[in-house]
């Protein structure tokens, strides 16, 4: 094994992550960025872990014997440039997570569209509440870990399954490194619109997915989603199937090994959201921390698995009601002068639509005002653009910024948000674009009241509006 490693891009949250694993294993482990910037640059700092910006070829100390490259790392980085030059071996960040930490383990691997990040890290949480001691690395902080990656000792490996591509020499999804035993499959939607050109294009890397999990595996797939059933008749493993309760259960062309389970939710209560699933005439209750349908759906997956791996269901209800969430999924930041401000990665209309009535569903009677920063490949372009207003038009007041990086896009690939704003207005919603963050937080200071919610959502920083917001509406009391 290879001792001596560098990162390129290291500040991101899987090569962060990877970083911290390597140093647990006894790797001498260093890195660097174009930016050094938190959250995982302190984390890194925290490791004892060197980074370096910019990037330059001295950055590559003179005995590293593997060089890890990120997913956004060009072959013209002069990082990479120089590795070339002195022969080092070279891995994308998937298949260094695959040789060093998920070979000889089960892997068990979440992908979908929506979901995976929290769905990850509730398997994570729940095999390691049940005294498995499982490995992990998921692409977000869960809350109740102190980082987003454990080495444990167990035969379990927990892997957030990303269908974006691998690095500039591979430019296939970095899901298919991971060796999936069991794959739990949330969603499929079409995303990622700066690498993929169309949904077709998009269920291809899925397809290879499925097609690549052993006949003695297991694939979990929400039949809510005609594209996951119709990618999952591709397996050669045993397919549970599982959907909320009405919208696609009993599907007769559903593919399976007989067993489907149904998703109800009872309600509310006491900060948990009470649901129970079925199969037949047996059903079995659990509460969950986290808001909405949406999340209870994806917990089931997770108890499938669990059954699946033997646990009993009152020892995964145990587990299910200690998960506490993951940072920035419907996280409160906190409540000033009355108004609650949550926050939120959301950036796909199904999420954002998702995310709101969950909100709804937790602080019933609240009115909602959805802000709103399109910022990732995807919602920055029009592809969605329809879909936004809809999706934001379930909020009572929506609040769109400026496209991210916009001057980046052709103004005909560009999405509008003026347009986004009058679909949302003509679906009877009040809607503003403002596209600074400053101008955000003013308009929201002067006009949200005692008892509203403010959701904001973003896969990104955002410019610290949460933090902005929370002291603006805290100090015009004063």
């Amino acid at each position: 094994m290879k001792k001596n490693v560098h990162l390129i891009a290291a500040c991101g949250v899987g090569m962060a992550s990877l970083a911290g694993m390597l140093k647990e294993i006894g790797c001498r482990v260093t890195g660097s960025d174009a930016n050094v910037y938190p959250p995982m640059s302190t984390q890194l700092e925290r490791l004892g872990i060197r980074l370096s910006s910019p990037y330059a070829a001295g950055n590559i100390p003179a005995d590293a014997d593997l060089v890890i490259v990120g997913n956004a790392v060009s072959r013209d980085n002069p990082e990479c440039v120089e590795a070339a030059r002195r022969g080092l071996a070279t891995l994308s960040m998937p298949q260094a997570v695959a040789d060093y930490f998920i070979d000889g383990k089960e892997s068990i691997v979440v992908a979908g569209t929506h979901g995976k990040t929290t769905t990850t890290s509730l398997m994570a949480w729940s095999l390691y509440a049940l005294g498995e001691d499982p490995s992990f690395l998921v692409g977000g902080v869960p809350t109740n870990f102190p980082v987003s990656y454990r080495v444990g000792g167990g035969r379990h490996f927990v892997v957030e399954g990303d269908e974006y591509d691998t690095a500039y020499f591979d430019k296939g999804p970095k899901f298919l490194h991971y060796l999936p035993k069991v794959v739990l499959l949330t969603s499929i939607e079409f995303d990622h619109a700066d690498i993929y050109r169309d949904l077709a294009h998009l269920k291809e890397s899925f397809r290879k997915l499925v097609a690549i999990i052993p006949p003695d595996g297991l694939l979990i797939a929400c039949a809510d989603y005609p594209d996951v059933l119709e990618v999952a008749a591709l397996a050669r493993c045993p397919v549970v199937r599982y959907s909320r309760a009405g919208a696609a259960a009993g599907n007769a062309a559903a593919p399976g090994d007989g067993e489907s389970w149904a998703v109800r939710v009872l309600g509310e209560d006491g900060g948990f959201t009470r649901f129970r699933t079925e199969n037949g005439a047996e059903s079995h209750e659990y509460a969950l921390r986290l808001p909405g349908a949406h999340n209870a759906e994806n917990a089931t997956a997770v108890v499938i698995a669990l059954r699946r791996f033997g646990f009993s269901d009152g020892r995964i209800a145990e587990a299910l009601a200690g998960f506490s969430g993951v940072r920035r999924r419907q996280e409160v930041v906190g409540e000033y002068g009355g108004v609650l401000v949550v926050d939120d990665f959301a950036h796909h209309p199904t999420a954002v639509r998702e995310t709101i009535a969950a909100i709804r569903s937790r602080f019933p009677g609240r009115p909602v005002t959805a802000v709103f920063e399109p910022r990732s490949n995807t919602s920055r372009r029009k592809v969605f653009q329809k879909e936004f207003a809809e999706a934001l038009a379930t909020a009572d007041i929506v609040v769109l910024a400026g496209v991210f990086g916009s001057e980046k896009l052709a103004p005909a690939e560009r999405m509008d948000p003026r347009e986004v704003v009058a679909g949302v207005v003509r679906a009877g919603r009040r809607a503003f674009y403002i596209e600074e963050v400053d101008r955000i937080v003013e308009h929201l200071a002067g006009t949200a009241r005692p008892g509203d919610i403010v959701l904001v959502m973003s896969n990104g920083g955002f410019g610290g509006i949460q933090g902005k917001l929370a002291r603006a509406l805290s100090e015009r009391r004063r």
